[in-house]
C-alpha cells in the first residue's frame, strides 16, 4: 500500500497484516481520485470504516483540507495513526475510535459537515445500504456533497434512499463504487 499522488506521494503505508481489514486497492483508489479531481481541493472529507486510512490519507495528500477517519477496531486504528504519522498528515485529521452511527451523531452535534463522504464497509454484510440510512438520520453531507460507497461488485444498492439518489455505479473487478447525491 502506498500514497499514489500529492504531497505524500510514494510513501509506503503500514498494512493491516492479519487483521480483519480489506484496504481499497490502488486501482480502485486511483479511479476514485481521478473522478473526484479538483472537487477534492480544500474539501472536508469523511472516511467511514477507515481501516488503515488508505483512502482518507490519499485525500489529504491530494489537497483535502480535513478528513474525519472513523474506525471501530482499536488495533487497526493504531495502524491508521501510524500511517498518518508516516505521511506527516496528522494535523489535518480527526480520528475517531467507534462506530459510524456514533461518530456521525457527534459530528452533527458539532455542526461538522462534509463535501465528500467515502464509506468502505465490510463487503456482503448488509452494511453498505445502512450507510445511507445513517446519513439520512445524521445529515452531515453538504447540500452539493457526494457520497461514495465501496461494495462488492455483486452487491445491490438502492437507487434512492431518503435524501439521496444514486448517480452512477462503476465496477472494477470484484469491487464497485456507487455514487450518491441529494436529489
Amino acid at each position: 500500500m502506498r500514497v499514489i499522488a500529492g504531497i505524500a506521494k510514494k510513501r509506503r503505508l503500514k498494512s493491516p497484516g492479519k487483521l480483519p481489514v480489506r484496504p481499497t486497492s490502488d486501482r480502485v483508489k486511483e479511479a476514485l481520485f481521478s473522478i473526484l479531481g479538483s472537487r477534492l481541493t480544500a474539501s472536508s472529507f469523511a472516511d467511514l470504516y477507515a481501516g488503515t486510512g488508505n483512502v482518507g490519507i490519499e485525500a489529504l495528500s491530494r489537497g483535502a483540507a480535513k478528513v474525519l477517519f472513523v474506525e471501530k477496531d482499536s488495533r487497526v486504528l493504531r495502524i491508521l495513526k501510524d500511517n498518518l504519522a508516516i505521511t506527516g498528515l496528522s494535523g489535518s485529521a480527526e480520528v475517531v475510535l467507534g462506530d459510524v452511527d456514533t461518530a456521525l451523531a457527534a459530528a452533527m452535534r458539532k455542526q461538522d459537515t462534509y463535501d465528500i463522504v467515502f464509506a468502505d464497509p465490510p463487503y456482503r454484510q448488509g452494511l453498505a445500504a445502512g450507510v445511507l440510512n445513517t446519513l439520512n438520520q445524521f445529515p452531515v453531507l453538504r447540500l452539493d456533497g457526494l457520497i461514495i460507497i465501496e461494495i462488492g461488485a455483486d452487491e445491490e444498492m438502492p437507487d434512492h434512499a431518503g435524501l439521496y439518489q444514486q448517480q452512477r455505479r462503476l465496477k472494477y473487478g470484484d469491487t464497485a463504487l456507487v455514487f450518491y447525491q441529494q436529489h
